[in-house]
């Protein structure tokens, strides 16, 4: 039996992507005040980085409802495949709580197998990716979840950030709390780890923070799937890439833009790489 993949827009998988991989993308939702946005659907990046730098509100964001999750699941199994769902760390969102609400509504028990990422991003979408190729190699359900619950510790994510007020406004900053006092010029560069939000280091410039980028994926020795990522800095991800094509096959490396669910704790002028290490 085929097993179709779920997971959720904070995975910065592009539409293109999930297209190719035949995975299904279950939006967040941003809040401008009381207006509401489906994440990428409803509001493009662009967009969101605009209305992030010039308006005095401050969004919001919340998970999806058990109900969109129940909808999923229903069509995928109407066709007669298992569904194999991959979301935002449960320490971030509420997200996986919804996921696997949803498998009761919808009647899927046996056939619907939810995986905390403990991750966001890339990092997430790293997962996803791989998942998705052996879903497509005609794996069956039991062996692509087995898999993929490897995948979770062999997810790295780091984001190079330009402020962390955004992140500290949204309550997500975790473990980076003790940065804020952070001289203004300082670049934070965080991760995820155990599923929430962690300090690695703090240097003088961005340019500074793209050789760490650089060099931390340079420290790995083999690389199952690379991406890097932005949310307002095009200019310097395709100049990282470029880099990173020295130590890996540039044509392999995944590009995607911070979704605006992401954003909203991120702020733009961010930079991000993303690894899945090979077992």
């Amino acid at each position: 039996m085929a097993v179709s993949i779920v997971t959720d827009s904070t995975s910065d998988i592009t539409s293109e992507l999930a297209k190719k991989l035949d995975v299904t993308v279950i939006p967040l939702t941003v809040f401008f005040g009381r207006k509401s946005y489906l994440d990428r659907i409803e509001m493009t990046t662009d967009e969101f980085y605009r209305r992030l730098s010039t308006e005095s509100i401050f969004p919001t964001t919340t998970q999806p409802a058990p109900a969109a999750f129940t909808e999923v699941y229903q069509k995928i199994l109407a066709k007669g495949d298992d569904v194999l769902v991959i979301v935002i760390s449960s320490k971030l969102s509420g997200t996986f709580q919804s996921a696997t609400t949803a498998i009761s509504l919808a009647g899927a028990e046996g056939r619907v197998q939810v995986i905390d990422s403990l991750s966001t991003a890339m990092g997430l979408g790293v997962q996803v990716i791989a998942a998705a190729k052996l879903a497509q190699r005609g794996f069956a359900l039991d062996q692509v979840t087995k898999a993929a619950s490897e995948y979770v510790p062999r997810s790295h994510v780091i984001v190079l950030f330009d402020t962390l007020k955004y992140l500290a406004k949204g309550g997500r900053i975790g473990k980076a709390q003790g940065l804020l006092g952070a001289m203004l010029s300082v670049k934070p560069i965080l991760t995820v780890k155990d599923g929430v939000v962690h300090p690695l280091t703090r240097l003088r410039s961005m340019a500074a923070g793209e050789d760490y980028l650089f060099n931390f994926v340079k420290g790995f020795s083999n690389i199952a799937e690379l991406a890097v990522e932005h949310a307002t800095a095009p200019k310097a991800a395709d100049a990282l890439t470029a880099r990173l094509g020295a130590i890996y096959p540039a044509e392999r490396i995944y590009r995607s833009t911070m979704s605006p669910v992401l954003g909203t704790y991120m702020g733009p002028n961010v930079l991000s790489v993303s690894v899945l290490e090979s077992s």
